[in-house]
């Protein structure tokens, strides 16, 4: 089982950034992919998922409107596109394999963790 997180990094705020996962060793289709994040001295937050079912998706509310979660069946890769990031969204990102397979809920039991990438926005 493999949930290859990259795409992390230092970047202004305002700026966008993208961040990919890889996703093999397992049937991705009894799962939904979700993005979640630590900030230093904060509980691990759920902001994102993505349907295996019908493609639909959940934001948290902190990231509403501003990040947007994709999925590449083809190449097994789901990719959360990161925009007008804020000092805030500093934290160490990971992707993981949801409980949550026809509508993905970010309360979702995690079945598999991927590694984390940190994304750092500071001027």
């Amino acid at each position: 089982v493999q949930l290859q997180a990259s795409g992390g990094g230092l970047v202004q705020p305002g700026n966008s950034l993208r961040l990919s996962c890889a996703v093999s060793g397992f049937n991705s289709d009894f799962y939904a992919i979700a993005w979640f994040r630590q900030a230093p001295g904060s509980e691990r937050e759920g902001i994102s998922c993505i349907s295996q079912n019908d493609g639909s998706t959940t934001y948290a509310e902190s990231v509403k409107g501003r990040f947007s979660i994709s999925e590449d069946k083809a190449k097994k890769r789901v990719t959360l596109q990161m925009n007008n990031l804020k000092p805030e969204d500093t934290a160490v990102y990971y992707c993981a394999a949801i409980r949550s397979p026809l509508v993905c809920s970010l309360g979702a039991d995690v079945a598999f963790w991927g590694q984390g990438t940190q994304v750092t926005v500071s001027s």
